[in-house]
């Protein structure tokens, strides 16, 4: 597969040979979903707590005697069908809410996701990202000379790139990752995928066994 590549203008410079083994693999939504679940849950963190009717304060004495009042039967006002009462089967902050992936599953579809942008246009390789200042004004005019049709980015590099990390972490519709760290959530929240020629080499080395 061959993809257009472009220069810091925004103007189209070459082309580049893509890895049909990471970016023209078959996609399978379903296998998507799975993994997107999973990642979900593993940022879930269980806050919610609540008490059982051990735990609540109050409520040694019985209300009232058992007979002759009336009224129905009570033990104890910490019961959960009383007001301020203990909570049954409630949510606790030691739940957890992690599920596990096969590592070559979750691969797989990150192959996946590079090859839906590849082949719905959405991935712009970059000849690389030396800009003459690192200067957030100076990367939001380079997003306007690219020839994106969504407006959301997802910049991949080869390295960690400092000058690109500090020109992207204002703007809230980009996001600036390592190409070993490409994730399914970023792949698939973020609408254009902006990939410099050395990121793509190191996408295939990771991604491509």
């Amino acid at each position: 597969m061959k993809i257009k590549v472009y220069n810091l203008a925004g103007k189209e410079t070459g082309e580049m040979e893509l890895s049909e083994a990471v970016f023209g693999v078959k996609i399978k939504p379903e296998l998507v979903h799975q993994v997107f679940v999973q990642q979900t849950n593993n940022q879930r963190e269980p806050w919610a707590d609540t008490k059982n009717r051990g735990e609540v304060s109050g409520g040694g004495k019985k209300p009232w005697q058992q007979k002759g009042t009336g009224r129905a039967r009570h033990g104890s006002i910490r019961s959960p069908i009383w007001k301020g009462g203990g909570v049954a089967f409630g949510p606790l902050t030691d739940r957890n809410y992690k599920t596990k992936i096969n590592k070559k599953v979750r691969q797989n579809v990150i192959r996946m996701c590079l090859s839906d942008k590849a082949q719905s246009g959405n991935l712009l390789v970059i000849e690389d990202f030396k800009f003459a200042e690192p200067k957030t004004k100076v990367f939001a005019s380079f997003l306007k000379t690219l020839p994106a049709k969504l407006k959301t980015f997802l910049v991949l590099t080869a390295q960690k790139n400092e000058p690109v990390i500090r020109m992207t972490k204002n703007l809230k519709a980009v996001k600036t990752l390592r190409a070993q760290d490409s994730n399914v959530m970023d792949l698939l929240s973020k609408g254009v995928v902006l990939v410099s020629k050395d990121a793509v080499k190191k996408i295939e080395e990771v991604f491509g066994k």
